[in-house]
């Protein structure tokens, strides 16, 4: 009987590792640095080194490993092959065929993002259910899709890919994937601060937010200490996430809504933004989905990876 899995959720800086039981306890972690030099031709063969080394060190009988999971940044097909993860400087890498070559275990791969949603399903905020849509607001925003227990990838490896969904045919300065309007221009920490600008620069209204260096922090700060601007901040934040999530549930009807990333850390208040529109928004059979908040921060990922294998 298999006891054990590793879980590796590899970043442009570090590679996270985990070592659990085929159970969720998780028996070590630990990180490697993410050699992104020579076209990432080293981040492959220095996570095999690591698992290996990791088994001798443990004692572990190789039979008794189910596997790897692996998340990476980058869209991931059914093959477990990537066509290009630029934050790795990878082109076209073949994970699962590489690494089951370098390790003699089997893998399962996918995007860091969907892996990060599985493992909140898993062990995190929407444990306890089996469909989720999970929201990752951070420098960017990610997402990840799954229903009934199965990541949705999509045929090209963007099911999920929440941040790029047009919300504004406003904005006229690119989005990092190049088109325009995008959630992730308003709705990722470094959208907030855009947001924050523009009100700042359209009123003369006192606020907190003139004080220092605008951050997503400090906009929430200001929220909760009942700052007029920033309340008309956090809503028109919120009005963007709230409907873009209504129309997604149209389409993956989850059970749960979870939000992390470090923009998440501002806690209750920032759900309470985004519930009021969504459910002005939603379609009637998806108007009581549930929000939560993501538990498991930088080891989503880990979870999530170990959970593909098991």
């Amino acid at each position: 009987m298999k006891k054990y899995c590793f879980g590796i959720d590899v970043g442009g800086t570090t590679v996270k590792c985990g070592l659990f039981t085929v159970n969720g306890e998780v028996l070590d972690k630990w990180e490697i640095k993410t050699r992104t030099e020579d076209n990432g031709v080293n981040i492959l063969p220095d996570v095999a080194e690591t698992i290996l080394q990791k088994i001798a060190e443990k004692k572990i009988d190789k039979e008794l490993v189910a596997g790897i999971g692996i998340g990476v940044p980058g869209p991931v097909n059914e093959a477990g092959e990537v066509p290009c993860a630029v934050n790795l400087h990878w082109g076209y890498v073949n994970i699962v065929g590489d690494l089951e070559r370098m390790t003699g275990l089997p893998v399962k791969a996918g995007n860091d993002a969907n892996v990060a949603a599985l493992g909140e399903l898993w062990k995190g905020g929407g444990a306890g259910y089996h469909s989720l849509i999970m929201v990752t607001l951070g420098t960017g925003v990610g997402g990840g899709i799954i229903i009934n227990d199965k990541i949705v990838a999509g045929s090209h490896g963007a099911g999920g890919e929440i941040g790029h969904a047009h919300v504004d045919d406003t904005i006229t300065d690119p989005c990092n994937c190049g088109n325009c309007g995008c959630l992730e221009q308003v709705a990722s920490a470094t959208g907030i601060v855009r947001l924050a600008k523009e009100a700042l620069a359209a009123s003369d209204e006192p606020s907190l937010l003139r004080e220092g260096r605008v951050s997503a922090k400090s906009v929430w700060d200001a929220v909760k200490a009942g700052d007029a601007l920033a309340i008309q901040i956090a809503e028109r934040f919120g009005t963007y996430l709230g409907k873009t999530l209504a129309v997604f549930c149209t389409v993956a009807d989850p059970q749960v809504i979870v939000i992390g990333g470090g923009v998440s850390k501002a806690g209750q208040i920032l759900l309470d933004y985004i519930i009021e529109p969504f459910k002005k928004c939603a379609f009637s059979a998806c108007r009581e989905t549930e929000f939560a908040l993501a538990t498991l921060g930088n080891d989503a990922g880990i979870f999530g990876a170990a959970k593909m294998v098991i």
